[in-house]
């Protein structure tokens, strides 16, 4: 069996929604954590779990993330990580797979399944074995309770109820 632990330095977890419904605001998680368990190359039996730190969410603006953290949405102090585990690591073809599993969110469980393209192995200039992927999805909040909105005059509201999740994510073969 090995293990391998993500490479924070070289990932990023990035999500969008959408606000007055014309363009995407962009956040960030700066503090993650992800462990894969596989005893196979292709990664098909892969155990994979993932926490983030609700409170290193960064969207560039320091007002917004305070609104983001607070009671509205993430309600950080009460909940301060947002979890995953896998239950499938499914090779369809190639380097693509689906990777289902439950995510938990201000305290809310759903499945949740991701697009992951394996993006290779490499060794880096010290020895040590990495691999590398990208995976996209999308979730809906108000299933995990971050309903916070507010209506348009002209229509429509505030934030969009979709949210786009990117994973761009490098882990290290432990030894």
């Amino acid at each position: 069996m090995a293990t391998y632990k993500i490479d924070a330095a070289h990932s990023e977890i990035t999500f969008k929604v959408k606000h007055l419904m014309i363009t995407n605001v962009t956040g960030n998680f700066n503090k993650f954590d992800a462990t894969i368990e596989s005893s196979t190359d292709d990664f098909t039996d892969a155990k994979i779990s993932f926490n983030a730190d609700v409170n290193s969410i960064s969207t560039n603006n320091e007002q917004r993330d305070g609104h983001l953290k607070g009671d509205d949405f993430f309600s950080a102090e009460k909940f301060p990580s947002i979890n995953f585990t896998s239950t499938e690591f499914k090779k369809l073809s190639g380097n693509d797979y689906t990777l289902t599993g439950n995510l938990t969110i201000k305290g809310a469980t759903k499945p949740v399944t991701l697009n992951v393209e394996f993006l290779g192995t490499a060794t880096d200039p010290w020895g040590q074995s990495k691999i590398g992927f990208e995976a996209t999805g999308k979730i809906n909040r108000n299933d995990f309770g971050l309903t916070w909105n507010a209506s348009l005059e002209a229509g429509g509201v505030l934030v969009s109820e979709d949210v786009k999740l990117q994973f761009n994510v490098q882990f290290v073969k432990q030894a």
